[in-house]
């Protein structure tokens, strides 16, 4: 009697996947990749098979390939981008996502995903404390969420103008004027180029040593320009971590008429905490706000929200519509309602998961921890001869140079980050900011803490040391 079963092949390469998945969170790996481009090039750009290859051989050639190209960014000495480190429930939903295969593009497409979305959606305007009758679209990140809003806010302008965007575009439209911060994240200019701004449309005012707009001058270009505005501010500026003044940028929007777009990609979650939510006070009276998931939430990629006050403008900058796109009675949440997207993952299932497993006290805790972190990190940092920290430190950033007894700042600030890069140990990346060269340290990973920060500082100590003889 044969007792042999036989496992179809799809099925081995699957629990290869699911094996080395767990086995690879579980180890210590490179920080750095280990792979130069030619050898990344020699592993993946190889000729097409004629006859495909067995799955699980497939995917352990994609593993052999892959693995010395990799960044560490999930590991906790991860602090060279604010990026997040995929938390582990978020990547095992995420697994169920592909595994399902839904396309989250409309609720009859994948019921079970728009619903999940609607859920997250209540959770996400509840945590942040933001209008709750404004909508979320589940976007790729930060970047698409500016996108979204900067869409619905585009429509809406010209239509408090009289003119009807949906019906003739931007030909014959008013000008639109936008206002932000010269200092801005680049993806919020890219964001308005996609939209079809260009630099005539936009003025960029000057900003204060955290990167953030001066209201005088905002006050002042506002007053010097008629039509359809758009002020796009930020909560949690890229290098400082600064916020804009809320209260007196939505006073003068309010004034004129004029649209609030909120960049929040990571400092939103500020109003998580009872003592840093007095950053983000009058915030909530903007008109769109955008934020990753992949950051602080740790949703693995694709993770944005796009969150727009009025409903209604968000649907009519993004709708999708059809004849075979249709909808019954007691159809739930239509998802191409408020993204740029038809076909997509359903990425509401990840972010459902990491909120139940987080709970309100995890989110608080690992926003508190890596804020708490910061500041430690600053006052080691701040007792080193030679450090200078150039921020004040709100959240999770922490931006330094090297004082005046450096001859050459600048090419030593890359070469402190070269040698803190060499020792393996942490994943740090010199920045240009305000004309001079920067070190910025950025705690985003699920695992870091205290322990982490203070080993960083030690080794920074011990690289000026080196670098002063």
């Amino acid at each position: 009697m044969n007792d042999r079963i036989d496992i179809p092949p799809y099925l081995a390469a699957l629990n290869r996947a699911a094996s080395y998945g767990q086995e690879f969170r579980q180890r210590s790996h490179p920080l750095h990749p280990q792979a130069t481009v030619p050898e990344l090039r020699r592993a993946f750009c190889v000729d097409l098979p004629e006859q495909g290859l067995s799955p699980e051989q497939v995917i352990d050639d994609l593993i052999a390939a892959a693995e010395p190209g990799l960044v560490g960014n999930t590991d906790p000495n991860f602090f060279a981008w604010v990026m997040g480190g995929s938390d582990p429930v978020g990547v095992a939903a995420d697994w169920l996502t592909s595994v399902w295969g839904q396309n989250a593009g409309i609720f009859q497409t994948a019921p079970a995903a728009a619903i999940a979305e609607e859920a997250v959606s209540g959770w996400l305007l509840d945590l942040l404390d933001l209008p709750r009758e404004s909508s979320v679209g589940f976007v790729t990140g930060a970047t698409m969420a500016a996108f979204v809003g900067l869409a619905a806010a585009r429509s809406e302008v010209l239509s408090r103008a009289g003119h009807d965007f949906e019906e003739q575009g931007l030909q014959g439209a008013p000008k639109i004027h936008i206002f932000i911060s010269e200092d801005a994240h680049a993806t919020n200019f890219a964001a308005l180029r996609f939209l079809g701004f260009g630099s005539a449309n936009i003025i960029k005012l000057p900003c204060d040593e955290a990167g953030l707009l001066s209201v005088d001058a905002l006050s002042r270009a506002i007053d010097a320009t008629a039509g359809p505005k758009i002020i796009v501010t930020q909560a949690g500026h890229i290098n400082s971590g600064g916020f804009e003044d809320f209260p007196a940028i939505t006073t003068l929007a309010k004034a004129h008429n004029a649209w609030v777009h909120v960049d929040g990609a990571f400092g939103l979650w500020a109003r998580v905490l009872p003592e840093k939510s007095g950053l983000t006070d009058g915030l909530e009276q903007a008109d769109s706000w955008s934020v990753d998931g992949h950051k602080w939430l740790q949703v693995p990629y694709d993770s944005g929200f796009a969150i727009v006050k009025d409903s209604q403008a968000h649907r009519r900058a993004m709708d999708i519509s059809a004849s075979y796109l249709n909808q019954s009675p007691g159809d739930g949440r239509n998802p191409t309602e408020f993204n740029p997207e038809l076909s997509r993952r359903a990425r509401g299932f990840a972010a459902w998961a990491v909120l139940r497993a987080a709970g309100r006290s995890g989110i608080r805790e690992i926003v508190e921890r890596h804020c708490l972190a910061a500041s430690y990190l600053t006052e080691q940092l701040e007792n080193l001869p030679g450090i200078r920290v150039l921020n004040k430190v709100h959240l999770n950033q922490v931006v330094v140079t090297l004082d005046e007894t450096f001859d050459d700042r600048n090419s030593m600030v890359v070469r402190l980050a070269d040698q803190i890069n060499l020792s393996k140990r942490f994943f740090v990346r010199p920045a240009e900011w305000r004309g001079q060269t920067v070190l910025r340290f950025s705690i985003i990973s699920h695992q870091t803490d205290l322990n982490h920060v203070e080993r960083l500082a030690e080794f920074v100590g011990k690289v000026l040391e080196e670098l002063k003889r």
